[in-house]
Protein backbone atom coordinates (compact mmCIF):
# COMPACT_ATOMS: atom_id res chain seq x y z
CA UNK A 1 0.00 0.00 0.00
CA UNK A 2 1.48 3.13 -0.99
CA UNK A 3 1.95 5.34 2.24
CA UNK A 4 -1.22 8.27 2.29
CA UNK A 5 1.28 10.82 4.33
CA UNK A 6 4.45 10.40 1.72
CA UNK A 7 6.49 13.52 2.31
CA UNK A 8 7.32 16.30 -0.18
CA UNK A 9 11.10 16.05 -1.49
CA UNK A 10 12.07 19.08 -1.41
CA UNK A 11 11.33 22.54 -2.64
CA UNK A 12 13.73 22.34 -5.69
CA UNK A 13 11.25 19.65 -7.24
CA UNK A 14 8.64 22.58 -8.38
CA UNK A 15 11.46 24.39 -9.65
CA UNK A 16 14.75 22.49 -11.03
CA UNK A 17 15.22 21.70 -14.64
CA UNK A 18 14.86 17.49 -15.01
CA UNK A 19 18.24 15.51 -15.26
CA UNK A 20 19.72 16.31 -18.68
CA UNK A 21 18.38 13.17 -20.59
CA UNK A 22 19.58 12.19 -24.08
CA UNK A 23 17.17 10.66 -26.23
CA UNK A 24 18.00 8.01 -29.57
CA UNK A 25 14.92 9.16 -31.35
CA UNK A 26 15.50 12.21 -33.67
CA UNK A 27 14.61 15.45 -32.14
CA UNK A 28 10.40 15.47 -32.04
CA UNK A 29 8.87 18.24 -33.86
CA UNK A 30 6.22 20.04 -31.62
CA UNK A 31 3.12 22.24 -33.25
CA UNK A 32 1.23 24.02 -30.97
CA UNK A 33 -2.67 24.65 -31.93
CA UNK A 34 -3.96 28.11 -30.46
CA UNK A 35 -7.94 28.82 -29.86
CA UNK A 36 -7.63 31.82 -31.50
CA UNK A 37 -5.69 30.29 -34.80
CA UNK A 38 -7.03 29.45 -37.68
CA UNK A 39 -5.24 25.96 -37.40
CA UNK A 40 -7.72 25.22 -33.93
CA UNK A 41 -10.16 22.78 -35.98
CA UNK A 42 -7.13 20.81 -37.25
CA UNK A 43 -5.56 20.99 -34.02
CA UNK A 44 -9.10 19.49 -32.35
CA UNK A 45 -8.97 16.79 -34.99
CA UNK A 46 -5.60 16.09 -34.50
CA UNK A 47 -6.49 15.21 -31.03
CA UNK A 48 -9.31 13.37 -31.68
CA UNK A 49 -7.24 11.11 -34.06
CA UNK A 50 -4.66 10.12 -31.38
CA UNK A 51 -6.57 10.25 -28.97
CA UNK A 52 -9.12 7.47 -30.64
CA UNK A 53 -6.15 5.17 -31.19
CA UNK A 54 -3.66 5.92 -28.50
CA UNK A 55 -4.21 5.64 -24.49
CA UNK A 56 -5.19 8.39 -22.50
CA UNK A 57 -6.96 9.05 -19.25
CA UNK A 58 -10.95 10.18 -19.04
CA UNK A 59 -10.34 13.84 -18.31
CA UNK A 60 -8.51 13.73 -21.75
CA UNK A 61 -10.68 12.15 -24.27
CA UNK A 62 -12.27 13.46 -26.92
CA UNK A 63 -15.75 13.54 -25.23
CA UNK A 64 -14.25 15.46 -22.48
CA UNK A 65 -12.28 18.11 -24.70
CA UNK A 66 -14.56 18.77 -27.32
CA UNK A 67 -17.66 19.27 -24.52
CA UNK A 68 -15.33 21.53 -22.37
CA UNK A 69 -14.37 23.49 -25.37
CA UNK A 70 -18.01 23.82 -26.62
CA UNK A 71 -19.54 24.67 -23.43
CA UNK A 72 -16.91 26.70 -21.06
CA UNK A 73 -15.32 28.36 -24.37
CA UNK A 74 -11.90 28.65 -22.23
CA UNK A 75 -8.86 30.50 -23.91
CA UNK A 76 -6.86 26.75 -24.92
CA UNK A 77 -4.31 25.46 -26.76
CA UNK A 78 -3.49 21.65 -28.02
CA UNK A 79 0.41 20.78 -28.18
CA UNK A 80 1.54 17.93 -30.56
CA UNK A 81 4.60 16.16 -30.43
CA UNK A 82 5.33 14.87 -33.64
CA UNK A 83 6.83 11.23 -34.11
CA UNK A 84 7.99 10.16 -38.04
CA UNK A 85 5.98 13.42 -38.83
CA UNK A 86 2.59 11.67 -37.28
CA UNK A 87 1.35 13.08 -33.57
CA UNK A 88 3.11 10.43 -30.91
CA UNK A 89 1.50 12.65 -27.87
CA UNK A 90 -1.00 15.16 -27.83
CA UNK A 91 -2.13 17.67 -24.59
CA UNK A 92 -4.63 20.05 -24.85
CA UNK A 93 -4.65 22.77 -22.03
CA UNK A 94 -6.75 25.48 -20.74
CA UNK A 95 -5.41 29.01 -20.16
CA UNK A 96 -7.09 30.80 -17.18
CA UNK A 97 -5.80 33.75 -14.77
CA UNK A 98 -5.01 33.48 -11.24
CA UNK A 99 -4.94 37.07 -10.53
CA UNK A 100 -2.15 38.80 -12.81
CA UNK A 101 -0.99 35.11 -14.11
CA UNK A 102 -1.95 33.52 -16.86
CA UNK A 103 -2.01 29.19 -16.12
CA UNK A 104 -2.19 26.83 -18.31
CA UNK A 105 -3.71 23.70 -17.08
CA UNK A 106 -5.94 20.07 -17.65
CA UNK A 107 -9.60 21.39 -19.32
CA UNK A 108 -12.17 21.30 -16.34
CA UNK A 109 -9.95 22.34 -13.48
CA UNK A 110 -10.34 20.64 -10.23
CA UNK A 111 -12.79 17.98 -12.44
CA UNK A 112 -10.21 16.87 -13.86
CA UNK A 113 -8.33 13.68 -12.10
CA UNK A 114 -5.71 10.90 -12.77
CA UNK A 115 -4.89 13.22 -15.60
CA UNK A 116 -2.46 11.04 -18.46
CA UNK A 117 -2.37 12.95 -22.05
CA UNK A 118 -3.13 11.17 -25.30
CA UNK A 119 -0.60 9.05 -26.76
CA UNK A 120 0.94 6.31 -28.33
CA UNK A 121 1.89 3.31 -27.00
CA UNK A 122 5.02 3.15 -28.77
CA UNK A 123 5.94 7.27 -27.87
CA UNK A 124 4.85 5.77 -24.12
CA UNK A 125 7.57 2.78 -23.94
CA UNK A 126 10.39 5.33 -25.79
CA UNK A 127 9.93 8.80 -24.00
CA UNK A 128 12.13 10.93 -22.58
CA UNK A 129 12.50 13.92 -20.03
CA UNK A 130 14.01 15.50 -22.54
CA UNK A 131 10.87 15.04 -25.13
CA UNK A 132 8.42 16.54 -22.91
CA UNK A 133 10.59 19.22 -21.96
CA UNK A 134 10.88 20.26 -25.44
CA UNK A 135 6.64 20.16 -25.51
CA UNK A 136 6.95 22.82 -22.62
CA UNK A 137 9.30 24.59 -24.05
CA UNK A 138 7.32 25.14 -27.33
CA UNK A 139 4.44 25.93 -25.67
CA UNK A 140 5.80 28.73 -23.94
CA UNK A 141 7.88 30.06 -27.54
CA UNK A 142 4.09 29.79 -29.11
CA UNK A 143 2.04 31.80 -25.95
CA UNK A 144 4.87 34.14 -24.22
CA UNK A 145 1.91 35.35 -22.35
CA UNK A 146 1.51 32.14 -20.19
CA UNK A 147 3.06 32.28 -16.86
CA UNK A 148 2.80 28.51 -16.23
CA UNK A 149 2.10 25.09 -17.03
CA UNK A 150 0.45 23.48 -13.61
CA UNK A 151 0.31 19.94 -14.60
CA UNK A 152 -1.33 18.75 -11.71
CA UNK A 153 -3.47 15.17 -10.44
CA UNK A 154 -1.58 13.70 -12.52
CA UNK A 155 -2.02 9.61 -12.75
CA UNK A 156 1.54 8.00 -12.20
CA UNK A 157 0.35 5.08 -15.32
CA UNK A 158 -2.60 3.76 -17.24
CA UNK A 159 -2.28 -0.39 -16.92
CA UNK A 160 1.21 -0.35 -16.21
CA UNK A 161 2.77 2.09 -18.83
CA UNK A 162 4.37 5.41 -17.15
CA UNK A 163 3.64 8.70 -17.77
CA UNK A 164 5.83 10.70 -19.47
CA UNK A 165 4.85 14.08 -17.96
CA UNK A 166 6.48 12.99 -14.57
CA UNK A 167 10.11 13.33 -16.60
CA UNK A 168 9.38 16.62 -15.29
CA UNK A 169 10.36 17.80 -11.91
CA UNK A 170 7.28 16.74 -9.67
CA UNK A 171 5.65 16.24 -6.23
CA UNK A 172 2.97 14.11 -4.88
CA UNK A 173 -0.62 16.03 -4.74
CA UNK A 174 -1.91 17.08 -1.60
CA UNK A 175 -4.97 14.89 -2.00
CA UNK A 176 -4.70 10.51 -1.70
CA UNK A 177 -6.82 8.55 -4.18
CA UNK A 178 -8.78 5.46 -2.43
CA UNK A 179 -9.81 2.27 -4.61
CA UNK A 180 -10.36 -1.23 -4.11
CA UNK A 181 -9.02 -4.10 -5.72
CA UNK A 182 -11.58 -6.07 -7.26
CA UNK A 183 -9.52 -9.14 -7.36
CA UNK A 184 -11.47 -12.71 -7.39
CA UNK A 185 -14.90 -11.14 -7.60
CA UNK A 186 -17.13 -9.81 -5.63
CA UNK A 187 -17.24 -12.43 -2.84
CA UNK A 188 -13.53 -12.42 -2.26
CA UNK A 189 -13.23 -8.60 -2.34
CA UNK A 190 -16.18 -8.32 0.90
CA UNK A 191 -14.20 -11.25 2.53
CA UNK A 192 -11.14 -8.52 2.73
CA UNK A 193 -13.12 -5.66 3.79
CA UNK A 194 -15.53 -6.66 6.63
CA UNK A 195 -17.99 -7.98 4.23
CA UNK A 196 -20.24 -10.02 6.41
CA UNK A 197 -20.99 -6.49 8.14
CA UNK A 198 -21.81 -5.12 5.10
CA UNK A 199 -24.28 -7.69 3.69
CA UNK A 200 -25.71 -7.63 7.05
CA UNK A 201 -26.09 -3.62 6.47
CA UNK A 202 -27.28 -4.11 3.04
CA UNK A 203 -30.36 -6.50 4.27
CA UNK A 204 -31.13 -4.06 6.61
CA UNK A 205 -31.23 -0.87 4.00
CA UNK A 206 -33.02 -3.25 1.53
CA UNK A 207 -36.27 -4.00 4.45
CA UNK A 208 -36.00 0.09 5.36
CA UNK A 209 -36.32 1.06 1.53
CA UNK A 210 -38.93 -1.39 1.02
CA UNK A 211 -40.84 -0.30 4.16
CA UNK A 212 -41.37 3.03 2.35
CA UNK A 213 -42.27 2.13 -1.37
CA UNK A 214 -40.30 0.17 -3.92
CA UNK A 215 -36.56 1.14 -4.93
CA UNK A 216 -34.70 0.39 -7.86
CA UNK A 217 -30.76 1.29 -9.19
CA UNK A 218 -31.15 3.49 -12.49
CA UNK A 219 -28.33 3.57 -15.07
CA UNK A 220 -29.20 6.29 -17.10
CA UNK A 221 -29.70 5.01 -20.71
CA UNK A 222 -31.07 8.71 -22.18
CA UNK A 223 -30.46 12.06 -22.50
CA UNK A 224 -33.60 12.51 -20.68
CA UNK A 225 -32.61 10.43 -17.81
CA UNK A 226 -29.10 11.71 -18.13
CA UNK A 227 -30.78 15.05 -17.16
CA UNK A 228 -33.23 14.20 -14.35
CA UNK A 229 -30.27 12.31 -12.59
CA UNK A 230 -27.54 15.26 -12.93
CA UNK A 231 -30.77 17.86 -11.83
CA UNK A 232 -30.86 15.68 -8.98
CA UNK A 233 -27.41 15.41 -8.41
CA UNK A 234 -26.58 19.13 -8.80
CA UNK A 235 -29.63 19.71 -5.95
CA UNK A 236 -27.76 17.57 -3.75
CA UNK A 237 -24.58 19.01 -4.15
CA UNK A 238 -25.36 22.38 -3.41
CA UNK A 239 -26.71 21.45 0.02
CA UNK A 240 -24.18 19.52 0.97
CA UNK A 241 -21.53 21.71 -0.37
CA UNK A 242 -23.53 24.79 1.96
CA UNK A 243 -23.52 22.52 4.91
CA UNK A 244 -19.76 21.64 4.65
CA UNK A 245 -18.53 25.42 3.99
CA UNK A 246 -16.84 24.66 0.36
CA UNK A 247 -17.30 26.39 -2.90
CA UNK A 248 -19.49 24.62 -4.95
CA UNK A 249 -17.94 23.27 -7.96
CA UNK A 250 -20.80 22.55 -9.91
CA UNK A 251 -22.55 25.75 -9.72
CA UNK A 252 -21.58 27.79 -12.87
CA UNK A 253 -24.14 26.96 -15.85
CA UNK A 254 -21.59 25.98 -18.41
CA UNK A 255 -20.39 23.32 -16.03
CA UNK A 256 -23.51 21.82 -15.40
CA UNK A 257 -23.89 22.20 -19.40
CA UNK A 258 -20.65 20.45 -19.28
CA UNK A 259 -21.47 17.31 -17.35
CA UNK A 260 -24.99 17.04 -19.44
CA UNK A 261 -22.92 16.52 -22.96
CA UNK A 262 -20.82 13.99 -21.47
CA UNK A 263 -22.91 12.05 -20.21
CA UNK A 264 -25.63 12.22 -22.55
CA UNK A 265 -22.77 12.25 -25.81
CA UNK A 266 -21.25 8.85 -24.18
CA UNK A 267 -24.32 6.77 -24.70
CA UNK A 268 -23.93 6.68 -28.45
CA UNK A 269 -20.63 4.69 -27.31
CA UNK A 270 -20.79 0.92 -27.58
CA UNK A 271 -18.85 1.27 -24.46
CA UNK A 272 -19.84 4.35 -22.61
CA UNK A 273 -16.96 5.54 -21.20
CA UNK A 274 -19.50 7.91 -18.53
CA UNK A 275 -22.06 6.45 -16.82
CA UNK A 276 -24.24 7.49 -14.49
CA UNK A 277 -26.05 5.40 -11.54
CA UNK A 278 -28.71 6.37 -9.47
CA UNK A 279 -30.83 4.83 -6.38
CA UNK A 280 -34.49 5.77 -6.65
CA UNK A 281 -36.49 4.81 -3.45
CA UNK A 282 -40.42 5.92 -3.32
CA UNK A 283 -40.19 7.23 -6.86
CA UNK A 284 -37.42 9.69 -5.31
CA UNK A 285 -33.76 9.65 -6.35
CA UNK A 286 -31.74 9.08 -2.99
CA UNK A 287 -28.30 8.75 -4.35
CA UNK A 288 -26.22 9.71 -7.67
CA UNK A 289 -22.93 8.89 -8.69
CA UNK A 290 -21.06 9.37 -11.82
CA UNK A 291 -18.28 7.24 -13.22
CA UNK A 292 -15.64 6.74 -16.15
CA UNK A 293 -14.25 4.05 -17.51
CA UNK A 294 -10.32 3.81 -18.31
CA UNK A 295 -9.14 0.12 -19.27
CA UNK A 296 -9.82 -1.88 -16.32
CA UNK A 297 -10.61 0.46 -14.04
CA UNK A 298 -14.24 2.09 -13.15
CA UNK A 299 -13.57 5.86 -11.40
CA UNK A 300 -16.43 7.01 -9.35
CA UNK A 301 -15.87 10.47 -10.57
CA UNK A 302 -18.30 11.94 -7.88
CA UNK A 303 -21.46 11.19 -5.87
CA UNK A 304 -24.13 12.53 -3.68
CA UNK A 305 -26.82 11.71 -1.29
CA UNK A 306 -30.22 13.26 -0.56
CA UNK A 307 -30.53 14.63 3.05
CA UNK A 308 -34.39 14.01 3.27
CA UNK A 309 -35.89 11.68 5.96
CA UNK A 310 -34.18 8.39 4.16
CA UNK A 311 -30.04 9.73 4.83
CA UNK A 312 -29.97 7.76 7.68
CA UNK A 313 -30.34 4.38 5.75
CA UNK A 314 -26.76 5.16 3.92
CA UNK A 315 -28.51 5.60 0.67
CA UNK A 316 -24.87 6.14 -0.81
CA UNK A 317 -23.52 3.24 0.30
CA UNK A 318 -26.20 1.10 -0.66
CA UNK A 319 -25.33 2.39 -4.38
CA UNK A 320 -21.98 2.07 -3.63
CA UNK A 321 -22.93 -1.78 -2.76
CA UNK A 322 -24.29 -2.46 -5.26
CA UNK A 323 -22.29 -0.33 -7.80
CA UNK A 324 -19.14 -2.42 -7.19
CA UNK A 325 -21.02 -5.96 -7.31
CA UNK A 326 -21.76 -4.77 -10.81
CA UNK A 327 -18.04 -3.37 -11.45
CA UNK A 328 -16.85 -7.37 -10.85
CA UNK A 329 -19.34 -9.08 -12.92
CA UNK A 330 -18.14 -6.66 -15.54
CA UNK A 331 -14.99 -7.87 -15.12
CA UNK A 332 -13.48 -4.26 -14.00
CA UNK A 333 -9.94 -5.12 -11.67
CA UNK A 334 -10.04 -1.98 -10.08
CA UNK A 335 -13.13 0.41 -8.84
CA UNK A 336 -11.78 3.62 -8.08
CA UNK A 337 -13.26 6.29 -5.83
CA UNK A 338 -11.21 8.96 -7.00
CA UNK A 339 -9.35 11.96 -5.37
CA UNK A 340 -10.29 12.62 -1.60
CA UNK A 341 -9.72 10.50 1.95
CA UNK A 342 -13.17 10.16 3.33
CA UNK A 343 -14.57 8.24 6.60
CA UNK A 344 -16.91 5.98 3.58
CA UNK A 345 -14.30 5.30 1.25
CA UNK A 346 -12.10 3.86 3.88
CA UNK A 347 -14.69 1.36 4.74
CA UNK A 348 -14.54 -0.33 1.60
CA UNK A 349 -10.90 0.98 -0.03
CA UNK A 350 -7.65 -1.19 0.07
CA UNK A 351 -5.62 0.56 -2.35
CA UNK A 352 -3.94 4.24 -1.73
CA UNK A 353 -3.09 5.79 -4.98
CA UNK A 354 -1.25 8.99 -5.39
CA UNK A 355 -1.10 11.35 -8.08
CA UNK A 356 1.34 14.04 -8.80
CA UNK A 357 1.77 17.84 -9.67
CA UNK A 358 4.15 18.85 -12.19
CA UNK A 359 4.60 23.03 -11.82
CA UNK A 360 6.53 24.37 -15.42
CA UNK A 361 7.25 28.25 -14.76
CA UNK A 362 7.71 29.92 -18.08
CA UNK A 363 8.40 33.18 -17.11
CA UNK A 364 9.72 35.04 -14.00
CA UNK A 365 6.35 35.58 -12.88
CA UNK A 366 5.49 32.20 -13.55
CA UNK A 367 8.86 31.54 -11.17
CA UNK A 368 6.87 33.83 -8.49
CA UNK A 369 3.45 32.16 -8.74
CA UNK A 370 4.96 28.92 -8.36
CA UNK A 371 6.84 29.98 -5.19
CA UNK A 372 3.17 30.73 -3.40
CA UNK A 373 1.72 27.74 -5.36
CA UNK A 374 4.56 25.40 -3.31
CA UNK A 375 4.07 26.61 -0.02
CA UNK A 376 0.32 26.05 -0.40
CA UNK A 377 0.52 22.78 -1.26
CA UNK A 378 3.04 22.03 1.12
CA UNK A 379 0.67 23.05 3.87
CA UNK A 380 -2.37 21.35 2.11
CA UNK A 381 -0.46 18.17 2.23
CA UNK A 382 0.60 18.95 6.03
CA UNK A 383 -3.00 19.38 7.06
CA UNK A 384 -4.58 16.16 4.97
CA UNK A 385 -2.39 14.01 5.65
CA UNK A 386 -2.65 14.76 9.43
CA UNK A 387 -6.09 12.89 10.46
CA UNK A 388 -6.44 15.14 13.62
CA UNK A 389 -5.71 18.29 11.79
CA UNK A 390 -7.66 17.83 9.07
CA UNK A 391 -11.13 16.06 11.37
CA UNK A 392 -10.75 19.71 13.30
CA UNK A 393 -9.85 21.79 10.28
CA UNK A 394 -13.54 20.30 8.64
CA UNK A 395 -15.15 20.97 12.05
CA UNK A 396 -13.85 24.84 11.72
CA UNK A 397 -15.22 24.87 8.28
CA UNK A 398 -18.83 23.45 9.08
CA UNK A 399 -19.29 25.83 11.77
CA UNK A 400 -18.35 29.00 9.78
CA UNK A 401 -20.88 27.55 7.53
CA UNK A 402 -23.65 27.37 9.65
CA UNK A 403 -22.57 30.40 11.31
CA UNK A 404 -22.95 32.10 8.05
CA UNK A 405 -26.22 30.09 6.57
CA UNK A 406 -29.06 32.27 8.68
CA UNK A 407 -28.06 35.79 7.58
CA UNK A 408 -28.50 34.21 3.89
CA UNK A 409 -32.24 33.39 4.21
Amino acid sequence: MVDAAASLQGKQQFFGQPSAVTSTAAMPAVKVFSAKGADAQAGLAAYAALAGSGLHSPAQSPIWISNWIAKVQPDYLIATLQRGGQPALAIALEVVRSGPFRVARFMGGRHANGNFPAMTQAFAASATAADIKDLTEAIGRARPDIDMIALERLASDIGGVSNPLLGLQHVPSPNVSLAIDLAGGFDAMLGRTSGKRKRKKHRSQTRKFEAVGTFRRITAGSESEVNALLDAFFAMKEVRFQKMGIANVFAEPEVKSFFRSIFAEALKEQKPSFVLNALEVAGKIRAVTGSSLCGDRLICEFGAISEDDLAGASPGEFLFFDNIQQACQDGFAVYDLSVGDEPYKRLWCDLEIRQFDVLAPLTAKGRLLGASMQQVTALKAFIKNNRFIWKLAKTFRKKAAAQVAPSED
